[in-house]
């Protein structure tokens, strides 16, 4: 029994793994602002390469802290479900195990002071060598127990074709509110004798992982084609468009911008009162998803000479009415995603609203108010009370097929394909 033990311990088995939870995207720091992690040069695109590719990722960072540290990063390979694989480290890493973060720079010309982080991967001391999903884990003094925050990325071995539609759900309750994805996937050289336990499907909204929907059995098998067309699959609720928010510039405000304590660092800057736009009728104009850009209308770089302000957001209820039941949170990717006390709305009494501050660098954001019942912190994310929802609405889907063949110990990312609802709901804006 030893000797078995001692074997499976070899060869990447851990016990007891498949009860593990899911790995998240997570920040355990507070003096860490501006965590940006996308494809090189496009601030705005998703963290994903592919197998062996060098160094097509951007990672920035800030610590505010105003004194340089040591940190490291690594990656750990998850399932399709983001639980950790039953591999060792050695088994999905191409050389060393962790790297220190060794490009640096301290702020210039700025009132707030803080360190700024940079780092383009994978490099060639540390590479992925299998496809799937990976967590990109930064740490401080190379002890791994130290994690200071995580982000999510992909490696793609791309061995399948993928053709996405998007029509209106037939629900009666959904037909005017939400959107429905449709995949189908072409396996091409793939021998899948099992396709209910050897593939799975995945589809995010906007590069979010918070709501992604995943699924196992095709509802029709023509040969190699797989569809996916369940009513019950993928639908999404389609919102409406974001939010935006101007911070370019502290010393320019923008009209979303109600004033600016200069007194103070960092910068209080209050803004203008977000009202209720769910009794609205739905109409479109260009965002950015959710997400946000770093950035400043000076000639200067942005990642080390922009300035941080304490923002404060302010929401406006239908009929200045308390949502008792539901709590409000600010969301984006400018706040990580994150539905937490950090981003939790608190109800002012006198001014019956609700208001929460963030800590934000230069840059243009999107942004939303997501509500989750109080009794229910487990139940989906909606915006159905604070913006209300069309199935008109502007969104980016992301189809991902994974691929788990008889005795594998990983899901390999097969296909990858990104599709805008812009496409195909309202052909005349393009």
């Amino acid at each position: 029994m030893k000797k078995i033990l001692w074997l499976l311990c070899l060869s990447g088995y851990s016990l007891g793994t498949n009860a593990q939870a899911p790995l998240k995207e997570e920040v355990r720091m507070p003096t860490i602002g501006s965590i940006k992690f996308f494809k090189k040069g496009d601030q705005l695109g998703f963290p994903i390469v592919r197998v062996n590719e060098l160094e097509s990722l951007e990672l920035h960072f800030d610590d505010l802290q105003n004194s340089s540290r040591s940190y490291y990063y690594t990656f750990v390979l998850c399932n399709a479900d983001w639980k950790p694989a039953n591999l060792n480290a050695m088994e999905y890493l191409r050389g060393f195990t962790q790297m220190r973060i060794s490009n640096y720079r301290f702020s210039s010309g700025t009132l707030s002071r803080y360190v700024h982080y940079q780092a383009f991967l994978p490099n060639s001391s540390m590479v992925p060598n299998r496809s799937g999903n990976y967590l990109l884990k930064v740490f401080e003094n190379g002890d791994t127990s130290k994690l200071i925050f995580s982000k999510r990325m992909l490696v793609l071995d791309e061995q399948a074709s993928i053709a996405v539609q998007m029509q209106q759900p037939f629900g009666q309750q959904t037909y005017l509110t939400h959107q429905k994805i449709i995949a189908t996937i072409g396996l091409n050289s793939l021998d899948v004798m099992n396709p209910a336990q050897e593939l799975k499907v995945v589809v995010l909204q906007n590069n979010r992982w918070d709501n992604a929907r995943m699924a196992l059995n095709p509802t029709f098998i023509r040969g190699k084609t797989l569809e996916y067309s369940n009513e019950d699959n993928f639908v999404f609720e389609g919102g409406k468009e974001f939010r935006w928010l101007d911070l370019r510039s502290f010393r320019l405000q923008s009209d979303r911008v109600a004033s600016i304590n200069y007194n103070i660092n960092p910068y209080d800057v209050f803004l203008r009162p977000d009202t209720t736009r769910s009794p609205n009728r739905y109409f479109y104009f260009k965002d950015m998803n959710g997400m946000f850009a770093t950035a400043h209308i000076e000639d200067i770089n942005p990642w080390w000479q922009s300035d941080y302000g304490r923002v404060h957001f302010t929401f406006l209820p239908n009929r200045s009415e308390l949502y008792a039941d539901q709590n409000i949170y600010l969301f984006g990717e400018g706040t990580n995603y994150q539905m937490n006390e950090n981003t939790l709305m608190h109800w002012n009494d006198n001014t019956k609203t609700y208001e929460t501050t963030a800590l934000l660098k230069n840059g243009y954001y999107s942004y939303t108010y997501v509500t989750i019942p109080k009794r229910q912190p487990n139940a989906p994310a909606t915006v159905a009370l604070t913006d209300g929802s069309s199935w008109e609405a502007e969104n980016q889907y992301t189809v991902l097929v994974y691929y788990t063949p008889f005795g594998a110990r990983s899901d390999a990312l097969i296909g990858a394909v990104w599709i805008s609802s812009l496409n195909y709901f309202n052909p005349a804006r393009q």
